[in-house]
């Protein structure tokens, strides 16, 4: 009784596990072709409305460049890159900066705040590759198919000799 009912759920883990996988890579799938549809969009856009792009236009299509290469390492490797993110987010505020100071035309505290906000999002990203240069992730470690020296701390490019 106790062995059918393992049988059981491990035949209910493997569902479940097929099930979650396939929706994610659903999701995913949907995510990569809404941002594909919004960049043809805003490309169609400025050719036949616009006449021409402004600088927001083309900060627009840089964010659906970083949204659309954050898919596509999503689906390759599984890991959520954060770097992408906040690349994303850089851009973003870059975009209202630059907005911001096309309609207003003077300096006041939102552009400090902004630039601010700019300025700490890129040193996150100098300490997130920092880390990650300094300590890679334990799964890249382990798939590792040579042992690196003694003492040797991994790098990216031990991974293109591999």
């Amino acid at each position: 009784m106790k062995r059918e009912f393992k049988k059981v759920e491990n035949t209910l883990d493997h569902i479940g596990h097929y099930l979650v996988e396939a929706f994610h890579y659903l999701m995913l799938a949907l995510i990569g072709c809404m941002v594909i549809w919004s960049a043809v969009h805003t490309t169609i856009d400025i050719f036949t409305v616009k006449k021409f792009a402004t600088i927001d236009d083309i900060l627009l299509l840089f964010i659906y460049l970083e949204l659309g290469a954050m898919v596509g390492i999503y689906f390759k490797t599984n890991h959520m890159p954060v770097r992408f993110l906040i690349y994303v987010a850089i851009t973003a505020l870059t975009r209202l900066l630059i907005a911001d100071i096309q309609h207003d035309h003077k300096a006041d505290w939102d552009l400090l705040i902004v630039t601010g906000a700019i300025l700490l999002l890129a040193v996150a990203i100098l300490i997130v590759r920092f880390a990650s240069w300094h300590y890679p992730s334990v799964i890249r470690a382990k798939h590792r198919e040579h042992e690196l020296p003694l003492g040797k701390t991994p790098r990216p490019e031990d991974d293109e000799l591999a």
